[in-house]
């Protein structure tokens, strides 16, 4: 299962790849990192339809920021699952995120064994 993670924070890679570190090596789970929308978008647009199946995206971003991007991945991308990932405990950007279409909803920080069990169980 190849999933995207999209973050301006590059440490965040490192992070994942530590706490998925046996589920990537038994093969079960693919990462792409993508540092902003814009280059999320730009990936996906050249990928085969169904290579990735999974968007885990942050809200706030500079430039387009998470609610954007999900908003046009649910557009032009209908069969892809978006969980979105905020610092922030904002109403609003849940309404709209629910509104856009988003999967799933988490909070920072991420609580990996319950994330893991989500992905796992897709």
């Amino acid at each position: 299962m190849k999933i995207m993670v999209v973050d301006d924070e590059e440490d965040v890679q490192l992070l994942f790849r530590q706490k998925f570190r046996k589920e990537i090596k038994k093969g079960q789970i693919e990462f792409q990192f993508a540092f902003s929308a814009q280059e999320a978008l730009e990936y996906l647009n050249g990928q085969p339809e169904h290579s990735v199946v999974l968007i885990l995206s942050d809200i706030n971003m500079p430039g387009m920021n998470g609610l954007e991007l999900l908003k046009i991945i649910k557009e032009k991308f209908p069969h892809l699952k978006v969980f979105m990932i905020t610092a922030y405990g904002d109403e609003e950007n849940y309404k709209v995120a629910m509104e856009y279409g988003a999967d799933d909803y988490l909070h920072k920080p991420v609580e990996f064994d319950t994330l893991k069990d989500k992905i796992l169980n897709y």
